[in-house]
């Protein structure tokens, strides 16, 4: 578990002025129906703070990880608290809020030691990202596991 986890709260998809009641918790619900990601099992919980609880099952770390940033990287929140469980193994990715100046090249040369890798960051990143060169700061990213070492 990733325990809470810190997003821009003025940065994001803006879907209106929501963060209050049950009209929070269904646009985010439907974020994340939008984005193609598996819903069956997991809870959302916003609070009038911009604080929004996940909770439930999901299968792989990585929908976990991508059920978190969809409902993040919306404007209004603040943090994700993860209440989620998963019946995977995976090594949990690093997330990276993009700062100005910030290119996926960049942000690979970062982590991994070679911008060329910048489409593994990208891939990891989809349905949230639909172009390489489309990120904003303040948007918070995927960052999976470096597993060129192990090969």
């Amino acid at each position: 578990m990733f325990g809470m986890v810190p997003f821009v709260k003025m940065a994001g998809r803006g879907l209106g002025k929501i963060f209050k009641g049950r009209e929070a918790k269904e646009k985010l619900e439907n974020e994340v129906k939008e984005m193609g990601l598996p819903q069956d099992g997991i809870e959302i919980d916003v609070d009038d703070d911009g604080k929004v609880k996940v909770s439930g099952k999901a299968a792989t770390q990585e929908m976990k990880e991508k059920i978190i940033l969809a409902v993040g990287n919306v404007e209004g929140v603040g943090e994700v608290e993860d209440g989620i469980e998963t019946e995977d193994n995976a090594t949990a990715s690093q997330f990276h809020t993009v700062v100005s100046g910030d290119t996926l090249w960049k942000i690979s040369k970062t982590y991994y030691g070679k911008g060329s890798r910048y489409p593994e960051i990208f891939e990891a990143n989809r349905p949230m990202l639909s172009h390489p060169d489309k990120i904003y700061v303040g948007q918070v990213l995927r960052i999976p596991a470096d597993n060129s070492e192990m090969a």
